[in-house]
């Protein structure tokens, strides 16, 4: 049969009739009616006598095909469907087949199914909607947005698209832009409970709690039998520092999914916030006990193992940050890893700084000990400790982390010096341990300090203290242990010359910087042993808990730290020194956390110094 045949037949089948008169296309849509009206077996029977009387009518196929998929019959559904893409490929039947694919796990030929519905059909938002999933479950994030975006640049009203963007966009670390889209469905959409989750998760990446707080309470309004969103409540009132206030929704988040992993760290980590520390640990038992070996769980008990003075259970537990998300980067090393086990005298250690510079400078105390033992140590560090710890002893070469790696036996991540030295609270090695800067750094500094034209200081005429009030604000407890520089001003008019130590401070801070007496000379801090060379020139060093804190206390110099009312481990509790290093003074939060107390007693404790350096007194 020709071509002209074939078209004839095709012609002759579309005004075929069955017995009672009815051609196949009036009967698939009498059958489509039916469907529509929730009668899927009188649309079959109207199917079936469609195709009894024309066996490739392609329409009837596919109806056939779409009763199948709405009665969970996949592999009927991909059959059908089959046959009625075989004989006239149009956008609709492709992307039935690829549902009836996807909903049967077949996520590539799924894909392909949707892949040529977008090439017949360009324009259709929904078209590209489907073939952004079916890339999603192929786990190809970056293109399965490239789709979402098509559909949603077709379609700026498509609710839809615009929350699989802002799945993807978070999924991506693109928060931002995440929020956004999230945003965007929520107006097109309101008071959707899943856009509205991820919407509070979002924000709740980016740090605004109060604004993911508002969110996540929306969506518990539409769903408040949700335990993920009764969480997430509760965990943006912990980051608020609204501790008492977070714990019933974790309890009401655990009353609908008891046992839950998550959850239960959350209570926990509120109970530690609170130092209610007998309850955290209770909580961590029974997590522990639901879900043995979780890595994530070993580690946070470590943290307050530490916090408590428990060195010989905690440095053992923290060594589970390596199965967690905490620590990353470390490189893959085939050599072994020593944790002080075994003679090193003779071999050369690789010693890897793994955590943040404040915990290089730390835990750099124990370096001097390897090469007490015999061990030729290479210390491979971060770009802005190299010029610091150069002069380390102990140290036999200096690596950045730019630079290949020389031969080496063994490696041990500075962070488990702690554990392989078997350290207690008794044993802490050396407080001073960092070299002193160069004379001809000092000197440099000593000359600008004196030579500011802000506020020239002549020699000694008033006590030089320096300043930090915030640290990374990537860390995760930057919310704690950070404050704004207005919080300072309590201090700022005593006769004192103040100095900011303060490196790329934010963006509000840097305004009221320029509004104060503060020296700022941190255009010039190139490298922590620039900084270090500063502190050799000032009486004092006044700091949140951050890098400065362990650099200044490093070198002796004495040091002021500010802690909020739960502090890192490292700082202990109940004192107001630290075994760590002789020269610090703590300041600790009382349970309003508030800092305002805390800056007052700075105050009182200055005013002895300054009464001394006036009466002619050398500081202290």
């Amino acid at each position: 049969m020709n071509r002209r045949e074939r078209r004839a037949a095709g012609e002759s089948r579309k005004t075929a009739k069955s017995p009672d008169g009815s051609t196949p296309s009036a009967l698939h849509e009498l059958g489509l009616r039916h469907m529509q009206a929730g009668r899927p077996l009188d649309a079959q029977l109207c199917c079936e006598r469609a195709l009894a009387t024309d066996p490739h009518h392609v329409d009837s196929l596919h109806l056939m095909g779409l009763l199948s998929l709405q009665a969970k019959q996949y592999d009927l559904a991909i059959e059908w469907i089959s046959r009625a893409n075989r004989q006239d490929p149009k956008t609709a039947y492709l992307v039935s087949l690829g549902t009836a694919l996807t909903q049967q796990g077949l996520h590539r030929e799924a894909f392909k199914a949707f892949d040529a519905a977008v090439k017949i059909t360009r324009d259709d938002a929904d078209t590209w909607l489907h073939h952004g999933n079916a890339l999603a479950n192929l786990e190809r994030p970056a293109d399965a947005l490239t789709s979402y975006q098509q559909a949603l640049k077709l379609n700026p009203r498509h609710a839809y698209a615009a929350y699989r963007c802002g799945v993807l966009l978070r999924d991506l670390n693109r928060i931002g832009e995440a929020v956004s889209c999230l945003e965007l469905s929520d107006q097109l959409h309101p008071n959707n409970a899943t856009v509205l989750e991820q919407l509070g998760l979002a924000l709740h990446d980016l740090g605004r709690f109060e604004e993911a707080l508002a969110a996540s309470s929306r969506a518990h309004a539409q769903t408040p039998a949700s335990p993920e969103i009764c969480n997430n409540i509760g965990a943006a009132l912990l980051k608020l520092g609204r501790y008492e206030e977070a714990l019933p929704w974790f309890d009401k988040a655990l009353g609908l999914l008891p046992g839950s992993i998550t959850v239960l760290i959350s209570k926990a980590a509120a109970l530690a916030k609170l130092l209610r520390l007998d309850e955290a640990f209770a909580v961590y038992a029974q997590a522990n006990a639901a879900d043995p070996g979780n890595a994530d769980i070993t580690f946070l008990i470590s943290e307050l193992q530490l916090l408590t003075g428990d060195f010989a259970a905690g440095f053992v537990g923290r060594e589970a940050r390596w199965k967690t998300r905490v620590t990353k980067g470390y490189p893959n090393l085939s050599q072994p890893m020593w944790l002080g086990h075994g003679p090193i005298e003779g071999k050369t250690i690789l010693v890897f700084a793994d955590e943040g510079l404040g915990d290089t400078i730390q835990f750099a105390r124990y370096i001097p000990l390897l090469a007490a033992r015999g061990a030729r140590v290479i210390l491979w560090v971060d770009d802005p400790l190299a010029s610091l710890l150069s002069g380390l002893s102990g140290v036999s070469r200096l690596l950045v982390k730019s630079d290949p790696l020389p031969a080496f036996d063994l490696h041990c991540p500075i962070c488990s010096l702690p554990l392989a030295f078997r350290t207690r609270l008794e044993t802490i090695p050396a407080d001073v341990y960092l070299p002193r800067p160069a004379q001809a750094r000092i000197q440099a500094w000593e000359n600008r300090l004196q030579n500011t034209l802000q506020n020239p200081l002549g020699p000694r005429r008033k006590l030089r203290v320096g300043l930090t009030w915030s640290g990374n604000p990537k860390h995760w407890n930057d919310y704690n242990r950070s404050l704004q520089l207005r919080k300072l001003s309590g201090l700022l008019d005593l006769d004192a010359a103040f100095v900011s130590l303060q490196k790329d401070p934010r963006p509000d801070d840097r305004a009221q910087l320029e509004r104060t007496g503060i020296i700022d000379l941190t255009a010039q801090l190139t490298d922590l042993a620039e900084t270090a060379a500063l502190m050799s020139c000032l009486d004092l060093v006044i700091t949140v808990d951050t890098g400065v804190a362990h650099l200044a206390s490093a070198l002796g110099r004495p040091t002021w730290i500010l802690l909020p009312y739960t502090p890192d481990w490292r700082w202990l509790l109940g004192r107001d020194d630290s075994p760590w290093y002789g020269s610090v003074r703590l300041f600790r939060q009382n349970q309003s956390r508030d800092y305002a107390p805390v800056i007052e007693r700075v105050r009182e404790a200055l005013q002895p110094l300054l009464s001394a350096l006036s009466s002619g007194s050398p500081p202290e």
